[in-house]
């Protein structure tokens, strides 16, 4: 394994920020590590990459304990935090060829230009980083978090600040990147996760509550299926409660509702019956998918 967690908790004085976390991941592996704000995801990865001890347990990164074996950790991870420090009166190629040497790299140059034609910053190499974009800033962040080739990735919201372009750009960048190392990150945005994680890690109040793939995430524990219905003119929801099988209604307009029914059951004959006898047309029907989004706030209470 790439990182085995054991068993770890984290206190802030009285607080718990992680209680007794355990967890492992693979080599080429993307995992997504979710959880609402203070759920203690930045406190898992500072962690990991040796910036914060554990008060219990143990993590192995690359088969070296972070505590006892901090330096051989920090040689085979990068780490992108969620404030991406940097040195904002450097060039980017300047900066670059800095962090290379602070890896002790033979070939600085040669992999300082790979970098930078891998992420993206070929026009903005000359540039003072402090003349960036926040977007471009985080370009220079994923530069420096691999350009000592770690085996093991760990991101903090890599993508914050990057327009529409370029979220394509570095997912494509980190699903690639996964195919032979170990990727761990967090981020808020959901689609993000469905795009290039293999699995997801969901944390809530510092303690797991979901280890499994996205897929199985959204389709494991639902016991509920619902469809989206339009009519063509206004319909009460204690007449759509008398449709067979339907258990809940959700209004999103007079006319567009959401029928909730057991997963089981197809009730789309029943609601085409019930528009016939109410004389009724039938716009629109479909089954509405359940979202990760929506998985995330069953397991974390929102």
């Amino acid at each position: 394994m790439s990182i085995q967690v054991d068993h770890i908790t984290k206190l802030y004085g009285s607080q718990k920020a992680l209680d007794d976390v355990s967890f492992s991941v693979g080599g080429s592996e993307v995992v997504g590590f979710l959880g609402p704000n203070g759920a203690g995801k930045s406190t898992m990865m500072k962690i990991l990459t040796c910036y914060l001890p554990p008060t219990n347990g143990t993590a192995v990164v690359c088969g070296h304990d972070v505590g006892s074996a901090s330096l051989e950790v920090r040689r085979n991870v990068g780490y992108l935090p969620e404030h991406n420090p940097l040195y904002v009166d450097l060039y980017v190629r300047e900066y670059l060829v800095f962090v290379a040497g602070i890896h002790g790299m033979a070939r600085k140059e040669e992999r300082v230009k790979e970098m930078i034609d891998m992420v993206g910053l070929g026009r903005e190499q000359h540039k003072r980083i402090g003349q960036l974009s926040k977007g471009y800033r985080q370009r220079v962040g994923l530069a420096q978090a691999m350009i000592h080739d770690p085996k093991v990735l760990i991101l903090d919201e890599p993508t914050s600040g990057l327009d529409p372009n370029q979220l394509v750009e570095i997912r494509s960048l980190i699903k690639e990147v996964g195919r032979s190392k170990t990727v761990l990150l967090s981020t808020h945005i959901m689609q993000e996760v469905e795009a290039i994680c293999d699995r997801v890690i969901i944390l809530d109040k510092g303690r797991i509550v979901a280890d499994d793939s996205a897929s199985t995430l959204r389709s494991g524990s639902q016991q509920r299926a619902v469809i989206e219905v339009e009519f063509d003119r206004a319909v009460a929801a204690n007449l759509l409660l008398n449709i067979p099988g339907v258990l809940q209604t959700k209004r999103s307009s007079d006319r567009l509702w959401f029928l909730a029914h057991d997963a089981g059951t197809d009730i789309r004959p029943a609601v085409f019956q019930f528009a016939v006898d109410k004389g009724l047309t039938v716009l629109g029907l479909q089954r509405s998918e359940r979202g990760l989004e929506e998985v995330f706030k069953e397991l974390t209470g929102n």
